[in-house]
């Protein structure tokens, strides 16, 4: 069977994935209550006391609202780079010493036969990272809270299989959208948060014919809309020749989970 994944929910109220193969279970990120990640979960199947790893990408509340009591309720490893951790040990509560795991940015993670990569992203965070995950040939990618892609981040998530990459906002929804001008700005910044437009361009310099699915996540409830991003990635992909038969665009959501993926089906 290899990789599988299911997108539990994505956006600014919460974000956690769940990957598995055969043997391990990981969840990225828990921007939620441990109730509701468990729900979230058994719509998949699932229940927490599956879970063999917490992995995280960064402190900020929609990532890891419900991280501390998760790893209490299940006794779970946390995984994070050391300046995660600085900023996790003031929000989270008390975690066992044994499950206080340091992976350190472009370090390699292996579970059982499942490897997961991390690698360094632009956003205004402590030290924020994306992941690869790796099954023999399988590669998933999770790239969200990106300020822009950086050539770095193009070069990992390159030839990926699947991937979830954010597609936050419609710059000219976001600008005369009902937020102040200093969020605009962040959002909009290099430490921000990626646009339909700049996800559209940016995967025209990745996309191989590896590649089968691109699943467009973190959109903004205020400045965006699914069939916009949908649209908006699809037109700029359909200009440089790059059809829907080559490589899918699928939608996530804020309030359900995703399908299960697989990555060994097309």
């Amino acid at each position: 069977m290899g990789l599988r994944f299911s997108v539990l929910s994505s956006g600014s109220t919460g974000n956690a994935t769940v990957v598995t193969n055969e043997e391990t279970k990981v969840l990225v990120d828990a921007g939620f209550s441990a109730k509701k990640i468990d729900e979230l979960l058994q719509e998949r199947g699932m229940c927490g006391s599956d879970l063999d790893a917490i992995v995280v990408t960064h402190e900020h509340a929609d990532h890891i609202k419900g991280l501390g009591a998760v790893a209490r309720k299940f006794d779970l490893p946390i995984y994070a780079n050391e300046k995660t951790w600085a900023e996790l040990d003031r929000q989270i509560g008390e975690i066992a010493e044994s499950n206080r795991r340091v992976l350190d940015t472009g370090g390699l993670l292996e579970i059982g036969t499942m490897q997961i990569e991390s690698f360094g992203i632009s956003h205004d965070a402590a030290e924020p990272v994306g992941y690869c995950f790796h099954e023999g040939e399988q590669k998933l990618s999770l790239a969200t809270d990106l300020g822009y892609m950086s050539g770095k981040v193009k070069e990992k998530i390159k030839d990926s299989d699947v991937l979830v990459l954010e597609s936050n906002h419609d710059i000219e929804m976001l600008r005369m959208g009902k937020y102040p001008w200093n969020i605009k700005r962040r959002i909009l910044s290099d430490v921000g948060h990626l646009s339909n437009e700049a996800a559209g361009e940016g995967l025209i310099d990745i996309l191989s014919s590896k590649t089968k699915r691109v699943y467009l996540a973190h959109l903004s409830r205020d400045h965006n809309m699914m069939d916009l991003a949908r649209l908006t990635v699809g037109n700029i992909l359909e200009g440089q020749r790059i059809t829907e038969e080559q490589v899918k665009l699928m939608d996530t959501y804020f309030d359900r989970p995703t399908a299960w993926d697989r990555l060994d089906q097309d």
